[in-house]
């Protein structure tokens, strides 16, 4: 029986650091967060998550195309941290990474941010 492997969009997520202050969805360690599952055409979902992170306040925008978004997320203590997401269309996902920019532990704030953009995004 064969096994399927999951192709990585290019280009890859950054690696994180060995500090436990970044999520990864291709990471292969304590770091991962799982991808966002695509529930519609791509250009459709990118289309949606951006408008979901541009309503946050604690989110700006850097750059956006149909494949990828870069944001900036500041947190209540005004540290910055760094978001990447990227669409992976023959795999129906969409990776994302955020890390901090700076310190060694993020009080696990990465992680639930994540998992707040996953719940708004699932609504």
């Amino acid at each position: 029986m064969a096994s399927t492997v999951m192709a990585v969009p290019e280009p890859p997520l950054p690696s994180c650091p060995a500090s436990p202050n970044c999520v990864s969805s291709q990471a292969t360690d304590s770091h991962f967060i799982a991808p966002l599952a695509l529930t519609g055409p791509p250009e459709a979902v990118m289309a949606r998550l951006k408008e979901i992170l541009g309503q946050r306040t604690d989110t700006k925008i850097i750059a956006a195309d149909s494949t990828t978004i870069r944001v900036e997320f500041r947190t209540f203590l005004g540290f910055v941290d760094d978001g990447l997401f990227i669409l992976d269309g023959p795999n129906s996902l969409i990776h994302w990474r955020s890390a901090a920019r700076t310190g060694y532990w993020d009080l696990g704030k990465n992680r639930r941010r994540l998992e707040e953009i996953r719940q708004q995004f699932q609504r």
